[in-house]
């Protein structure tokens, strides 16, 4: 397998396994030591604390939460990833009080590797959409 597919293969299991189904011991694997998460809500904490951070936030804001990987585009050491968001808003997200809502969002997320593993995680989610469906 190319470094690029391995690093595709990489972002899919951070959704798939980490988000979606919890297994946050994943992140032991496929997280370097100084990795940085510039999307967790500790501001981009350093390391794999910041991402069990992050993660552990949007489980316990969004119940059910499934991240759905939709497409990839990877070169050198660089993957953006197109993703879908689903669950039912129980915490605050993006500011809207717990609502009971559920909802779907769009999000494009550009994460860096080095050596099969993340070290620069950040995304841009559609946070106008997804509030919307919160508080409207």
């Amino acid at each position: 397998m190319s470094t690029t597919e391995t690093n595709r293969a990489v972002a899919r299991r951070f959704y798939e396994e980490a988000v979606t189904q919890g297994r946050l011991e994943v992140l032991d694997e496929i997280i370097a030591d100084d990795a940085r998460d510039g999307a967790g809500p500790a501001g981009g904490a350093g390391g794999r604390d910041g991402f069990v951070q992050h993660i552990t936030w949007l489980r316990s804001a969004v119940e059910g939460v499934t991240a759905t990987v939709t497409d990839t585009v990877a070169e050198g050491d660089r993957v953006v990833v197109y993703w879908t968001i689903e669950g039912v808003q129980r915490g605050n997200v993006f500011g809207a009080p717990p609502s009971g809502r559920r909802f779907t969002g769009q999000s494009i997320s550009t994460i860096r590797f080095r050596d099969g593993r993340i070290v620069e995680y950040e995304v841009l989610p559609d946070r106008l959409g997804i509030l919307e469906q919160l508080t409207l």
